[in-house]
């Protein structure tokens, strides 16, 4: 039977190909401040059927993937540029897509943090922290990319990110999807298996501190 022990490697691949982390990462620091759209600038809702994040962990050995969904979020528009935005993420949908079965529900229960006590150091803990945030701060051009900021709260802890994105604004919708990056989930306190933090696993027990994310983001008037 296959271990079933994610190692978060980034999805917010919110499905990809292989990127080397090193060289995608997403540099967390300082959560920075949110200035509020003006207030002419028209509203988009998320569409929480048609967005996601796809998620990739990895460890010596293998990798698992899977993706989560959004629950609600806004992006304000001004002139077809998109001026700021917030989402809602439901940690609770975590969803392991390479198992099935029996595999697929213990890996999906061991990342959820389900059938353990608060304190208990596993990954999400979903039943105390069932939500994420991420709030954009910026959107700038550079190098020939689009890289949009934010900031980003998991497990209440917030930090601002990083990545490069294709923005299309229409009249009626606005689609975001995200080049594949990597954060380091430690940063935001999720330590189960970290080499960084413990220095007594076993080699064959590390599990990569980084994890790899998509993300795509429909919103509509």
């Amino acid at each position: 039977m296959k271990k079933n022990i994610l190692s978060l490697c980034v999805v917010a691949t919110l499905a990809f190909g292989a990127v080397s982390c090193n060289n995608d990462k997403s540099k967390a620091g300082d959560a920075v401040k949110i200035e509020d759209a003006t207030t002419d600038a028209a509203r988009f809702v998320v569409d929480a059927n048609d967005s996601k994040i796809d998620w990739i962990g990895s460890k010596v050995g293998g990798e698992h993937k899977g993706d989560l969904k959004l629950k609600s979020g806004e992006l304000s528009v001004k002139d077809g540029v998109v001026q700021g935005g917030s989402f809602i993420i439901d940690v609770q949908s975590i969803n392991v897509t390479d198992l099935s079965g029996d595999d697929k529900a213990k890996l999906e229960g061991h990342l959820k943090g389900l059938a353990q006590d608060e304190s208990a150091d596993h990954f999400f803990n979903t039943t105390k922290f069932p939500e994420g945030k991420f709030e954009i701060s910026s959107i700038a051009d550079e190098g020939g990319k689009t890289f949009i900021t934010g900031n980003l709260t998991l497990k209440d802890i917030t930090k601002s990110v990083k990545f490069p994105a294709v923005i299309k604004v229409t009249d009626n919708d606005v689609t975001i999807e995200s080049e594949a990056f990597a954060i380091n989930r430690t940063d935001f306190n999720i330590n189960y298996g970290s080499g960084s933090k413990f220095t007594d696993l076993a080699a064959d027990k590390v599990i990569s501190d980084d994890i790899k994310l998509q993300v795509k983001v429909v919103a509509k008037k």
